[in-house]
């Protein structure tokens, strides 16, 4: 997704954190997805998650809603659906090596960046206390002339922003987070966002690749041709990056906060 950045860097088997092999043996990092929908986390970026969880990484995937609108079958409802979807997400997660998946189980197709939502993620956030935040893009409206960007994707990027900065920083945001949970302020040191027309940063994730592929196959509900959906995976090679061979990338842009 997303067009050329003139800027762009590429990380060919490194780490994903930016850490060098020694730190990476110092500390583990604490990664957290916050995403609209189940699938989502795959779709976007399931193998940079894969390769954070292999580098020993501890992730967990935030989800605003429970997909509870995605179906074509006249005789499902939305109650059955979030029985659905939430367990492929869950079988998903297992497959890219992710520790936890938390469900906020707003309405899909109606998620809003209020203050409600922005309160959970920040609540979330000084709770888990990641390292690193990955989410989407919240100005990108269109890829191209045939695809509209999910409302969602566009709401859980704005309040997911919101709550990395500069609530979940500042004491006095949601004080009673503080006051009756105990829940001190956190500040989150980067933010990696998909599904960006702007990228800044490629991470290398062809090791990854048939992790990525599995953790899809897990979304029945979803994919109606589990084959298209492969054959279109594997066809997704960076040309601009395959001197040494076919790579796979996913593309990011990143902000490291001060």
């Amino acid at each position: 997704m997303g067009g050329a950045c003139t800027s762009v860097i590429v990380l060919i088997r490194s780490d994903p954190t930016g850490m060098s092999e020694q730190e990476t043996q110092k500390k583990t990092q604490t990664i957290m997805g916050i995403f609209a929908h189940p699938d989502d986390p795959e779709f976007f970026c399931g193998g940079s998650f894969a390769r954070w969880a292999a580098e020993g990484h501890r992730v967990i995937f935030v989800l605003a809603t429970s997909g509870d609108k995605g179906s074509n079958d006249p005789q499902m409802t939305s109650e059955q659906l979030i029985v659905i979807r939430e367990a492929e997400e869950r079988a998903a997660a297992t497959r890219l090596g992710v520790q936890e998946v938390i469900f906020l189980r707003y309405p899909d197709g109606e998620l809003q960046p209020t203050l409600d939502l922005r309160r959970q993620l920040t609540r979330l956030i000084r709770l888990k206390r990641p390292d690193i935040v990955v989410t989407n893009d919240p100005t990108v409206r269109w890829y191209g002339t045939e695809y509209l960007n999910h409302p969602d994707h566009r709401a859980i990027g704005d309040a997911a922003l919101d709550a990395v900065f500069p609530a979940s920083r500042d004491h006095l945001t949601f004080p009673e987070l503080l006051r009756v949970e105990g829940l001190a302020p956190h500040k989150v040191s980067t933010v990696y966002l998909c599904g960006t027309r702007e990228p800044t940063v490629k991470i290398d994730v062809t090791d990854f690749l048939e992790t990525k592929i599995a953790a899809l196959r897990e979304h029945k509900s979803q994919i109606a041709d589990m084959d298209e959906m492969e054959r279109r995976q594997r066809a997704n090679v960076d040309r601009e990056y395959q001197g040494d061979g076919p790579r796979y990338t996913e593309a990011f842009r990143v902000f490291t906060l001060r």
